[in-house]
C-alpha cells in the first residue's frame, strides 16, 4: 500500500520516490505490454475512446434505431428474394412491414428512416418471375 505524502515534502519529490522504490522492488518488471508501443498512440483523441476500444475488442457495433431498421429492411428484401416459397416471402415482408408501420407511427431515435412498407404482392410477383413460375 502506498504511504501518505509526508508534510513538507514536495509532491513531485514524493511521487518520484514512490515510483523509484517500486521500480527497485521490481513491481513494474512483468507488466503486460512491457517493451511494446502503446496501442493507438498515434490515433486522434476522442472523448469516447474507451467506448470505441471496448466495442472493437468485443466485436460490438451500434446503429441508432432508425438506421438499424433501414438495415433490417434491406436484409429482409434480400432474404425475401432468396426465399424458398411464396409463403416465406410473405412472412418475411409482413414481419418487417409491421416494424416499419410502428416506426412511422412512433418515430425512432436517429436520422429519419424514410421507409415505406413493402408491397408484398408485388414482391411475390417478382419472386415468381425470377423463378419462372406462374400463379
Amino acid at each position: 500500500m502506498t504511504e501518505r505524502k509526508p508534510p513538507g515534502v514536495s509532491f513531485e519529490t514524493w511521487a518520484d520516490r514512490q515510483i523509484r522504490e517500486a521500480e527497485e522492488r521490481g513491481e513494474f518488471a512483468d507488466l503486460p505490454g512491457a517493451g511494446k508501443p502503446l496501442a493507438g498512440i498515434d490515433a486522434p483523441y476522442t472523448e469516447q475512446w474507451w467506448v470505441e476500444r471496448k466495442m472493437r475488442d468485443e466485436n460490438l457495433s451500434y446503429l441508432p434505431p432508425s438506421l438499424a431498421l433501414r438495415k433490417d429492411a434491406q436484409d429482409a428484401r434480400e432474404r425475401a428474394a432468396e426465399a424458398r416459397s411464396e409463403a416465406e416471402v410473405r412472412a418475411i415482408l409482413t414481419q418487417i412491414n409491421a416494424r416499419i408501420d410502428e416506426a412511422v407511427r412512433t418515430p425512432l431515435e436517429g436520422p429519419p428512416h424514410r421507409l415505406v412498407p413493402f408491397d408484398v404482392e408485388s414482391a411475390v410477383r417478382q419472386w415468381r418471375s425470377a423463378r419462372g413460375r406462374t400463379p
